[in-house]
């Protein structure tokens, strides 16, 4: 086997001494070859398999030719929209356009197109109308069904029909993608490739399809948003590789859309066999004089070690793609790992991240999801922890050690994100010893994400109390250990069932901690979570009751503001959400009001002067005014990042007493 980039050009071919790759993988991502890259992963296990697989990167999609550059491969093309799913990587929660795209090289945006996998499937139909194409990566796993679409307000069909493909391959893909392979390679036909577990297939009958349930029409759901709501429901509950059953949607009694059950999870040896394949670890040398693909920073020097999460956050698409059982890597395969980043000329000796979805998961949360899966109708954290929950880090506690002890390692971070909830279920405090000792880089990111218990239910996230809980335990262990390291909490506004009262009293619990975000994450509704659906109907799919939905951009703009309450930009929007809450009680000049009387706060501000040379002159006030409307803002402790739509975010401190000593000292 050649160790080197795949095949991106014919004259690549021709040096391996190939006249036709077996697969193409099309991506709307540039072509990284790492592990952290859907792309990378499918096209190295199929070259374990014995496949030749090359790869177009992000290709014209106005210009034909761009999907020729490799000819037509003998078995079929598989196309991805990316590690994001496309509109969200294009377009922010308000709709606008981003700027830059950390997949692309140089950061340059406008090199994939909006709905990326349906407009590949079509540009490779529109030039070879009878190759088979298997859609695949986040996009299309989470869009395999009928699906709300955010950006066009509207139901959408399966991404299946849209993009005139012959297959789905949903989830993480490595078992599935080689059976596809296999079948295809032994003469099977594209359209009678229906067993395989973990794909989507359209057929003109269900006369062969067997065990199946039967989900609402697409013109039902259409026309009905509770009936979507329930459809949902079923899709959800049926989300496990042991209990989940076969569905079918139908679409004008013409074609029905097939969703076999998923792909069982991978063993621990095939996890480790997945990410031992000899990838180049980094971006494709014809980037370098763009500057690089901006991804990799992120992930360059961070260490994978599971996947699957059984936290079940409303909002999260964990659940319809890694699923909830955790697979985690052997620690060999991981010190291994580490001792190859150790050996990169640019290693300074930290490990960014050793984690996952959630860092602090190392196996399936009990053992009966190993034979049975995860409970279809129950949470393994939420409401409470179940009580076959085993809630155990030493697994984890000895791998970090591990790391920690290869040569050439200095320091091992966390950054990927814990849950608290596990912790403090955890007996022992060993785990949250460990990690405030070695492994937190002066501020940890947890995700409490609001303070209301009626939103958090919504959420699936647990009560505040026990956020206040981990507050106080980490506090305490850092005040044991003598250290000064602090929470960066993310919050979320105008989710479902956030109501202008809600958003007041997180905007007062900032206060009371003295701590205001520099960003603020809205509510996003991206395909196929809880979250979405309540956003779309108006109901919770697990109970039908029915749901508030802030969903006027004005009333949105409110409930960001409020969490933002000492930014002076934001006065006449917060002042109107404690009018519109009814507590204008917090207007005024008590220790617990957020705002002042606007007359006094225009009294306050100074008019600006300038010197005859134009330049500004300091004023006596200036800096008193704006510490009176944003007062904590010296509490800013650097910024914390997080790989998402989130943006930075600052640290704060629990101990806001000590913080004021220490800045009087």
């Amino acid at each position: 086997m050649i160790h080197d980039f795949l095949p991106i050009s014919m004259e690549d071919m021709r040096r391996r001494g190939w006249e036709q790759c077996d697969f193409v993988y099309v991506s709307g991502d540039a072509y990284v070859d790492h592990p952290s890259f859907g792309h990378a992963i499918i096209s190295r296990v199929l070259e374990a398999h014995g496949y030749r697989v090359g790869i177009i990167a992000q290709p014209d999609w106005r210009d034909k030719e761009s999907i020729r550059i490799l000819g037509k491969p003998r078995l079929g093309f598989l196309v991805s929209a990316g590690n994001m799913d496309s509109m969200v990587n294009h377009y922010s929660v308000s709709k606008k356009r981003r700027q830059t795209d950390s997949y692309t090289p140089g950061g340059v945006m406008g090199r994939r197109p909006d709905y990326a996998a349906v407009v590949y499937g079509n540009l490779i139909r529109s030039v070879y109308k009878d190759s088979p194409i298997i859609l695949g990566g986040i996009e299309a796993s989470l869009r395999r069904l009928a699906h709300y679409d955010y950006w066009s307000d509207k139901l959408k069909r399966s991404i299946l029909l849209d993009s005139q493909a012959d297959l789905i391959s949903y989830g993480m893909g490595e078992k599935s993608i080689v059976e596809i392979a296999d079948a295809l390679n032994a003469g099977i036909a594209a359209k009678d490739i229906t067993f395989i577990d973990g794909t989507v297939y359209r057929t003109k009958s269900l006369d062969s399809v067997y065990d199946y349930q039967l989900l609402p029409d697409f013109e039902e759901l259409c026309s009905d948003k509770k009936k979507y709501a329930e459809s949902f429901a079923v899709q959800y509950r049926n989300t496990d590789p042991f209990s989940g059953k076969r569905l079918a949607e139908p679409y004008g009694g013409t074609v029905f859309v097939v969703q076999n059950p998923p792909a069982k999870p991978l063993s621990q040896q095939e996890m480790d066999d997945v990410y031992d394949l000899p990838y180049m670890r980094t971006y494709h040398p014809s980037y370098e004089a763009a500057g690089g693909v901006p991804a990799i920073r992120e992930v360059k020097f961070s260490l994978i070690s599971n996947r699957g999460c059984f936290g079940g956050c409303s909002f999260c698409a964990l659940t319809f793609h890694q699923g909830r059982i955790i697979q985690a890597r052997s620690h060999e395969s991981l010190v291994k790992e580490a001792e190859l980043l150790t050996r990169e000329p640019d290693f300074k000796g930290y490990i960014h991240d050793v984690g996952g979805p959630t860092a602090n998961f190392r196996f399936p949360a009990c053992e009966k999801q190993l034979e049975k899966g995860a409970c279809p109708g129950k949470q393994c954290l939420f409401p409470e922890p179940c009580r076959n929950l085993k809630a155990d880090h030493k697994d984890y506690i000895s791998l970090l050690r591990k790391l920690r002890a290869v040569p050439g390692v200095k320091k091992v971070f966390i950054r990927s994100g814990i849950r608290f909830d596990y912790v403090l279920a955890d007996k022992s405090w060993e785990f949250l010893r460990e990690l405030c000792k070695y492994h937190v880089s002066g501020q940890l990111k947890v995700a409490p994400e609001h303070v209301s218990d009626s939103v958090l239910a919504l959420m699936g996230k647990p009560r505040h109390a026990v956020y206040q809980q981990f507050v106080k335990e980490y506090q305490a262990m850092n005040q044991s250990l003598h250290m000064d390291q602090y929470l960066v909490p993310y919050l979320m506004s105008s989710h479902p069932g956030s109501t202008l009262k809600d958003a007041v009293e997180l905007a007062e619990h900032l206060r009371d901690l003295g701590y205001m975000p520099e960003q603020v994450q809205d509510f996003y509704p991206t395909p196929s979570t809880i979250s979405t659906c309540m956003y779309y109907t108006g109901y919770d799919c697990r109970t039908m009751e029915k749901v508030y939905v802030p969903k006027n951009p004005h009333e949105k703009a409110m409930q960001r503001a409020l969490i933002q309450y000492r930014d002076p930009k934001n006065y006449d929007l917060v002042v109107e959400a404690m009018r519109k809450a009814g507590r204008t009680d917090l207007i005024g000049f008590d220790k617990k009001c957020l705002v002042k009387p606007r007359k006094l706060a225009e009294k306050r501000v100074v008019p600006e002067k300038r010197t005859p040379d134009g330049r500004k002159k300091e004023q006596k006030g200036e800096k008193r005014y704006e510490d009176s409307h944003r007062h904590g803002s010296i509490l800013r402790n650097g910024k914390g990042e997080r790989h998402s739509d989130r943006g930075p975010v600052s640290g704060h401190s629990a101990d806001l007493g000590h913080r004021k000593k220490k800045r009087k000292a």
